[in-house]
């Protein structure tokens, strides 16, 4: 066949090829079991293959590229507008056949099996995390029922607990004790687990020098620079940091027209567990903004009295990204600004 690219529909079981030759012919169009795929592959020779990102395609990213294969990976959002008006498997795989030999297509990078790995372990971490808040906000709520109530915050719960459990409160029957124990051992349980995923993540993030680097930036601790160092394999794929802050959702949504700008609000595409995390780390930059006597902590300082404190964080958010862009992109470490 002269087939040189082949977009293929990933699915289950059983998957869709378009394949077309070098002036945009249709050669191929077949569907394929899973258990076939590569054995169909490794006949042809060396040609572009495209994959939709998906949960899947970076694994079958790296069986078909050891094969010999030029192996890329499309953002679905930017295969949607070659879609023809009927949506089935053999018009996605034409759309991705069509969407690759635009000039200005944007890529995934392929994450290696390691960078899965850690991704696997954060994934599971934030479940377990939710799991834990579950199970603390029914203890709080199964308490009240009984007129126990107390300050907010996991460990004021868990200083209850262990307080119900030496008998210094009252007021709470047997058989309600019987079930507030089961929930507490399923406290502990939860919290060793997290503990054990925690330090797995840093021994991880000891090995390698750039994920120590991206801990010196404000804001950004253990957890958030092994998501970023896993999530981002390659930081060529964006240009600016501003690119980057882009795919984490943290700048403007745009509806302009006419010439005229209109911003609104944050866009919240792309990755949004990196989004929280570094969310969530410029809320403690905001917290101790009081006590910083740097650049940095006089330029919060004049962002809170112009703007609410959440936009503030956003605000520190998207520079925390793009530092942390330059970074991954060109080495070295963070150095902190002077104040004037």
């Amino acid at each position: 066949m002269n087939v040189t690219t082949i977009g293929i529909d990933l699915a289950k079981s059983v998957f869709q090829r378009h394949g077309g030759d070098a002036q945009g012919g249709i050669v191929l169009r077949k569907k394929l079991r899973r258990s076939a795929v590569l054995a169909f592959l490794r006949k042809l020779p060396p040609c572009l293959i495209v994959l939709e990102a998906c949960a899947t395609s970076h694994f079958w990213a790296r069986k078909i590229g050891a094969l010999g294969h030029d192996v890329r990976l499309i953002p679905p959002a930017y295969v949607k507008p070659y879609v023809k008006r009927q949506k089935n498997d053999a018009a996605d795989a034409e759309a991705i056949c069509e969407a690759v030999a635009r000039p200005n297509m944007r890529f995934v990078p392929e994450k290696s099996a390691e960078r899965q790995g850690v991704l696997m372990l954060h994934r599971t971490r934030a479940l377990l995390m939710r799991q834990r808040t579950m199970m603390l906000n029914a203890v709080r709520g199964h308490l009240a029922e009984f007129g126990i109530i107390t300050a907010q915050g996991p460990h004021k719960i868990l200083i209850l607990i262990q307080e119900i459990r030496k008998g210094e409160v009252t007021g709470l029957p047997q058989i309600a004790r019987a079930a507030l124990e089961s929930l507490a051992q399923q406290l502990d349980n939860l919290a060793g687990e997290i503990r054990s995923l925690e330090r797995q993540l840093m021994t991880w993030h000891r090995a390698d020098e750039t994920r120590q680097r991206l801990e010196t930036v404000p804001g950004i601790g253990i957890i958030t620079a092994t998501a970023l160092a896993a999530s981002i394999p390659d930081p060529a794929v964006f240009k600016t940091g501003r690119q980057f802050a882009a795919f984490l959702g943290l700048v403007p949504r745009q509806n302009s027209s006419g010439g005229k700008d209109r911003l609104g609000r944050i866009s919240k595409m792309g990755d949004g567990y990196l989004r929280r995390l570094l969310v969530v780390g410029a809320t403690s930059v905001v917290r101790r903004a009081g006590s910083d006597t740097s650049a940095t902590g006089v330029w919060v300082r004049s962002l809170l009295e112009r703007k609410l404190s959440r936009l503030v964080t956003v605000a520190i958010a998207n520079k925390t990204a793009r530092v942390a862009w330059a970074i991954l992109a060109r080495g070295g470490s963070y150095r902190a600004p002077r104040a004037a």
